[in-house]
């Protein structure tokens, strides 16, 4: 069996945002696979509702042995460990939130799992910490990098560094 290489997105907008990073980063690296490189940390507004609280958004590089759905159960079980509460419908606040972007080149259309991240390419608190670690990373269904994606993209919710990679 061969290493996939899969891209996650983590945001956290309560409690200790850092310190739930770090923590998802290590139990990632426990559950998932190895964690190849790693963005600076982000701050930026919340997307997609309203929120006084600001996210810290990391992306991540993972070398993985595990299926999608397998990454997709994984990430579920670590927001919960990490207190995560789903309820209803739409964006709130939370302790983490941990998206697969992309797999390999892999397209996936299943009704709990889309890969590549379908609103991947209008978001810019993905993409700036995604083309920090994989600016040429060809989108599988766009045909078009990680750059150029981050270039065309028309979100203005302001993101700015807060924490650059070590």
């Amino acid at each position: 069996m061969e290493y996939e290489i899969v891209y996650l997105g983590l945001g956290s907008n309560r409690g200790d945002r850092i310190g739930y990073l770090e923590t998802a980063v290590g139990m990632i690296t426990k559950k998932i696979g190895k964690v190849f490189s790693k963005s600076s940390i982000y701050m930026s507004e919340p997307w997609g509702f309203m929120d006084d609280h600001f996210f810290l958004n990391q992306v991540i590089w993972v070398k993985t042995l595990l299926s999608p759905l397998e990454v997709l159960d994984t990430i579920r079980e670590i927001e919960n460990e990490l207190g995560r509460k789903r309820s209803g419908k739409g964006y709130k606040a939370r302790t983490m939130d941990i998206d697969i972007l992309l797999y390999s080149d892999k397209v996936i259309d299943l009704q709990n799992l889309k890969i590549p991240h379908p609103l991947l390419p209008d978001r810019n608190f993905v993409l700036i910490p995604l083309a920090e670690i994989a600016g040429s990373y060809i989108h599988p269904v766009l045909q078009k990098s990680v750059d150029c994606l981050l270039k065309e993209c028309n979100d203005q919710k302001q993101v700015t560094i807060l924490k650059f990679k070590i």
